[in-house]
């Protein structure tokens, strides 16, 4: 498709407020949304605030609302869209704005810091870690996260319900306990940390109803509900009714 005019219509302001002002801006060939905004910027608007970085969809930096979906800006192509077709382009909803379409996404590195990091097995060294491949195989989909906070952008539990980020770590968050939670090397337990207690009190695992929204906006395809969350709700429910693993806990904790 040659090159043409299209009707973008873009969010200004800072915290204070601001609204949607629309742009006729040319679209060539081959290109996604940040090239146009980043054409935008060069032509029309030079104070225009837009975070990117890589370009490549790897760093997660372009995060914005598009049409009311959140997506990376540098992934999402202009040929998806008709020439006729309005574009609009919003900063991420659930977090504070800074200006235009960059957004303050603190919360989101809070909650990580909230997150106990892989404690080491006792008495291996570097180099002496050994795992079967197919329990390297089952977190390794959860490394591929950019941390674009899309998924804790769509979750309802704080888009909608600002006094649930003290509570809620996010999907992405859960995610990553999860997958310390499947790790056979973690050494939590040993360290009396119990992370399926932690996920389910301290993280706020109960809040997820698993409606799948975070996994369909993931650029990575990460199947964030199906492989991370439920699997945990399942371990934490067991945890805390299956009679039988309730007596182990309660064994393995009077031991030691």
């Amino acid at each position: 498709m040659s090159g043409y005019e299209a009707h973008f219509k873009v969010w200004r302001g800072d915290a204070r407020g601001g609204g949607l002002e629309d742009f006729e801006v040319e679209v060539n060939e081959g290109e996604v949304v940040l090239d146009v905004i980043h054409r935008l910027q060069a032509t029309q608007a030079p104070d225009l605030a837009v975070r990117w970085n890589c370009k490549a969809g790897k760093c997660g930096s372009c995060s914005a609302e598009i049409n009311g979906r959140p997506r990376l800006m540098c992934m999402t192509r202009m040929s998806v869209f008709t020439p006729k077709e309005t574009i609009t382009v919003t900063p991420l909803r659930t977090f504070p704005v800074i200006r235009d379409l960059v957004t303050d996404v603190g919360y989101n590195y809070a909650k990580a810091r909230e997150i106990p990091s892989f404690v080491p097995p006792p008495g291996l060294g570097p180099g002496e870690y050994r795992m079967f491949q197919e329990d390297v195989d089952r977190p390794q989909e959860f490394r591929k996260c950019i941390e674009c906070f899309l998924c804790q952008d769509v979750c309802h539990v704080v888009r909608d319900h600002e006094d649930n980020k003290r509570a809620y770590a996010g999907p992405r968050f859960l995610m990553r306990a999860a997958e310390l939670d499947m790790h056979p090397l973690d050494a939590a337990a040993d360290a009396g940390l119990d992370r399926k207690r932690a996920a389910q009190e301290d993280h706020g695992l109960g809040y997820c109803n698993i409606t799948k929204c975070c996994t369909e906006v993931c650029p990575e395809g990460i199947r964030i509900t199906d492989n991370a969350l439920i699997p945990l709700k399942e371990r934490a429910v067991d945890r805390t009714y299956a009679p039988l693993v309730w007596l182990g806990s309660r064994i393995r904790r009077r031991s030691s």
